[in-house]
């Protein structure tokens, strides 16, 4: 591996799991959609709640708006905000350049559910 997470080595038993949603995820400000897909993937880490990760394709990319902030996560490596224009700031997040073990998210959108309305319906 060539861009290995430093926290995995140091916690070794920390879980982290990406898979297909296998759900239709919508995602709305104020009753717009902001992003609208079948190819979301899921995470889940630990005891939070799974989050959502939706490609860009599936997404109004002129409706967001990359700031300045950024964030460190020793599993998945730094993060890149955008906000919502006209609406909410750095509601959503992407991993640009993650860590290997996280590849599968590497330019997906996730976005957070408290500043925006996050749908999942399951698929049969």
């Amino acid at each position: 591996m060539s861009n290995p997470a430093p926290g995995f080595k140091q916690r070794p038993e920390h879980r982290i799991t990406v898979n297909q949603a296998g759900a239709h995820v919508r995602v709305t400000y104020r009753g717009e959609v902001i992003a609208d897909t079948r190819q979301a993937l899921v995470m889940r880490e630990g005891s939070y709640a799974p989050v959502y990760y939706v490609p860009r394709e599936d997404a109004r990319m002129e409706r967001l708006s990359r700031t300045s902030h950024h964030t460190h996560c020793p599993f998945k490596g730094d993060a890149s905000y955008y906000s919502i224009a006209g609406g909410p700031e750095n509601a959503v997040w992407s991993y640009e350049q993650p860590f290997d073990e996280m590849l599968a998210i590497k330019g997906l959108l996730a976005f957070y559910p408290d500043k925006v309305d996050v749908e999942v319906t399951t698929t049969p």
